[in-house]
């Protein structure tokens, strides 16, 4: 069963990633993104694809450019996630058959990202927006729209925000932290699985 939860994986080095790709899979999350302001993040992306692209989802976030977008296509991976809605990235993104998620946080910006392609959103910083404001953004939203909360989302408020309309979660540093070690990551993305299989009930 494939979870709705991003693991953001800022700080990764090369040498990191296959171990700790491996790791988070086997945990039950098949969703990965190494944020462009790692060392070397295209070639820990393409580590991980080359290792686990067939099972994986995998990509690169922070995505601010067009010229960035090939780069992470040249990798072999599918996923393009932004800290903004800019319409060239995301038309771009789509251009090349990867998935999009850009940046969000007013309804202006959702639709207008919904507008240039966009294969869900990333309300980000979701701690801005909290429980009642994703509510009233989900009222507006085609329902079909995957909403994905990241920053101060997580294990102790998967409920709530499932319960207001959340269809997906980016986790960072309840998952990895420059620093940690396979087990410390294996350990920290279990907690996250059984705490978001707990809140779907």
């Amino acid at each position: 069963m494939s979870r709705p939860i991003i693991a953001i994986l800022r700080g990764i080095t090369p040498d990191e990633a296959t171990p700790i790709c491996a790791a988070l899979i086997q945990a039950g999350i098949e969703r990965i993104e190494v944020p462009m302001n790692s060392p070397a993040p295209l070639l820990s992306i393409k580590r991980m694809v080359d290792a686990f692209g067939e099972t994986a989802l995998i990509g690169a976030g922070t995505v601010l450019t067009t010229e960035v977008v090939q780069q992470v296509h040249d990798t072999g991976a599918r996923l393009i996630v932004s800290p903004n809605a800019d319409a060239d990235v995301i038309r771009a993104s789509k251009a090349l058959g990867m998935q999009s998620f850009p940046g969000v946080l007013t309804p202006t910006e959702c639709f207008a990202a919904l507008a240039a392609g966009a294969d869900g959103l990333k309300i980000f910083p979701g701690f801005l927006l909290g429980v009642e404001g994703l509510k009233a953004i989900k009222a507006v939203l085609p329902p079909e729209v995957p909403v994905y909360m990241v920053g101060g989302a997580g294990p102790d408020n998967f409920d709530q925000f499932i319960k207001a309309g959340a269809a997906g979660f980016g986790i960072g540093s309840n998952i990895y932290k420059p620093g940690y070690s396979v087990a410390d990551v294996t350990a920290r993305a279990k907690d996250v699985v059984a705490a978001y299989d707990e809140a779907k009930g």
